[in-house]
């Protein structure tokens, strides 16, 4: 049985963390490639991107592989794409760096250390390998398109918030979307944060419910180098109690807030950055399994992504159709395969319906080849920057088609499947 008390903790960081800074940038060249695909009337399903980005003092580094449409490619002086030694179409660096650049001006970076206008962009990208390409474009098993790698992808759903998100990683991340909207409004002090930041809330669970908040730690970037540790928490606290709302805060909760003192130096300046080293804040804060692969800067034949979404959606739906107050399932995926080599249920002890029955069910009422997951939940689209921070899940589906993976319309169809 598991375990009814005890404290779990959960960190999450702001969108100028040095780390989500680089997601930042690698998803908005995900999502330039879908738009420029549509502009030049390249189909979405051929679009390909596998970019990583690197962040330090005034300094980006952008680097992987894409599939581009020719909007995006360099021409020689004769208006013909120019091609490398290998044949292979080079691609013209400008409309990445602009996207870049306008990513980090949104973000809030205007400091010496890291400016929007100043920082040196390096566009490393180049077409994508012919090798990965023959598995991802016809799947062995099947004429749909095959998963773009191997790997394990989790997916997880619980009844401890209202957005069906385990409670440490859903407060952590609602204190920073707090300070960051404070922020950027310029009212009063909270003007004069900086836009690097991290949380971290310990729950204590009494009964297997979280039931109050015993620590609070934050740490944030302020551009007024005469603040100490007193003047940032008067100047936060209110947001941290309006973010925890109706989670009570222990009468002997301990707070942490910027606990070694002044924090102006932040950013990529204070400490390099890398697309997808923070998988966990990007997902359920420990509460549950990660696969291991980021997210960022895939498009989506990559089940690191597509089929993570996928896992969370069907596992939100588990929950929300009552069939268990907690959900766990695992998929597994090999390069060039359509279909996955597996699915797995853990409903924890709290399901109302035995799980091998529920596994053959969501084969049954998703088609969870990469082509299906895309078709289903519509990913072929530029909504991926947005995801960057504040958690890929827990967030509300948005009328352009951003987070369709939070929706709770597959309820009626499981509920048939397992009757």
């Amino acid at each position: 049985m598991a375990r009814q008390n005890y404290l779990f903790t959960s960190e999450s960081v702001s969108e100028g963390h040095p780390d989500k800074v680089c997601d930042r940038i690698s998803d908005e060249i995900v999502d330039l490639v879908y738009r420029e695909a549509k502009k030049a009337g390249m189909s979405p399903w051929d679009v390909r991107v596998a970019c990583e980005t690197l962040a330090t003092t005034n300094r980006v580094v952008i680097a992987g592989e894409v599939r581009v449409p020719e909007t995006l490619l360099k021409k020689d002086k004769d208006g013909k794409v120019a091609k490398d030694a290998a044949g292979n179409p080079l691609v013209n660096p400008s409309k990445f760096k602009a996207a870049a650049r306008r990513a980090i001006r949104d973000i809030g970076y205007e400091q010496d250390g890291f400016h929007w206008k100043h920082a040196k962009i390096d566009v490393l990208l180049h077409g994508q390998s012919a090798d990965i390409a023959q598995g991802v474009d016809k799947a062995q098993d099947s004429n749909a398109e095959g998963a773009g790698d191997q790997g394990i992808m989790f997916g997880y759903a619980c009844r401890e918030t209202p957005e069906l998100m385990p409670a440490p990683i859903y407060y952590s991340h609602k204190i920073l979307e707090n300070l960051s909207t404070a922020r950027r409004a310029n009212s009063s002090d909270a003007g004069r944060l900086g836009p690097d930041a991290k949380s971290q809330v310990t729950v204590r669970y009494v009964d297997g419910k979280p039931a109050d908040v015993t620590q609070i730690v934050l740490s944030t970037q302020h551009l007024d180098a005469n603040w100490d540790s007193a003047k940032v928490r008067k100047v936060v606290e209110p947001y941290i109690r309006e973010a925890l709302g109706d989670l009570k805060i222990a009468e002997d909760c301990k707070w942490y807030v910027n606990p070694t003192g002044k924090f102006v130096i932040g950013g990529p300046d204070g400490d390099a950055g890398l697309t997808g080293r923070k998988i966990i804040v990007d997902t359920y804060g420990g509460a549950a399994p990660h696969g291991g692969g980021a997210f960022s800067g895939k498009d989506t034949t990559k089940v690191d992504r597509s089929a993570a979404y996928a896992a969370r959606y069907l596992a939100k739906n588990v929950v929300a159709a009552g069939l268990a107050d907690r959900c766990t399932i695992q998929l597994s995926y090999a390069i060039g395969v359509a279909q996955p080599l597996s699915v797995y249920v853990d409903l924890h002890g709290t399901g109302k319906i035995e799980e091998g029955k529920l596994e053959a069910a969501l084969r049954e009422v998703m088609d969870l080849s990469p082509s299906g997951i895309r078709k289903h939940l519509d990913l072929n689209k530029p909504i991926y920057a947005k995801t960057t921070a504040y958690g890929h899940f827990g967030r509300k589906p948005g009328r352009d088609g951003s987070f369709s993976w939070e929706r709770t319309d597959l309820v009626k169809a499981l509920k048939q499947a397992v009757a």
